[in-house]
């Protein structure tokens, strides 16, 4: 009986995700499987894959055939790695624990590298809810010190305490001044009668 690795669709219309399957050929996409060994979601950026790679790795040893898809996320995930070092063990270039060893420094770069790519996603996920929000930017007061403030300051309230008694001096000339303004219509008005009469 052949067995395939591959997708099984899961999800809504247009929002899909997959669970990572050993099948029997025979079996429809989304039909019977024999195990369930990941998940993987395209829609995230980057997209997420969580896979046994112990299990992926037993299968692949027994003969499973993946499909194109599961090909590339097998090779992303390193199980075709860890594949390659074994053949490397049973041909005696490597021992099992040399093997180990690469396996995990690969496995360790791989996730740092992801999780870079998860923190850049996210800044720029950030970046763009404050692009989109409107956040003013950020300004910063110019930096004044304070000797010199104090020293321009001094001349300056000197100036302002001199032009004040002026300007006292102004509004107390303004309101004699309406008076004779109003008082020179009255005038007027009185030779006008005058002139009548």
């Amino acid at each position: 009986m052949p067995v395939k690795i591959r997708l099984q669709r899961k999800g809504r219309k247009r929002r899909p995700y997959y669970h990572i399957v050993v099948a029997d050929v025979r079996a429809p996409r989304d039909g019977k499987y024999i195990e369930r060994i990941g998940m993987y979601n395209p829609m995230t950026k980057p997209a997420t894959i969580d896979i046994d790679r112990e299990k992926a790795y037993d299968w692949l040893s027994k003969g499973a055939q993946p499909t194109d898809t599961a090909r590339a996320i097998l090779k992303f995930k390193g199980v075709y790695y860890r594949r390659h070092l074994m053949r490397g063990v049973k041909k005696g270039a490597l021992t099992q624990e040399e093997a180990d060893k690469l396996y995990q420094e690969w496995i360790e770069q791989k996730e740092a590298r992801v999780a870079a790519r998860f923190e850049q996603t996210a800044k720029e996920l950030a970046e763009f809810h404050a692009t989109v929000s409107g956040t003013p930017p950020v300004v910063q007061a110019p930096v004044v010190e304070a000797p010199e403030a104090t020293e321009e300051a001094a001349p300056e309230a000197e100036a302002t305490e001199e032009a004040a008694p002026e300007a006292e001096a102004t509004e107390e000339a303004a309101p004699e001044a309406e008076a004779t303004e109003e008082a020179a219509p009255e005038a007027e008005a009185t030779e006008e009668d005058k002139k009548e009469e």
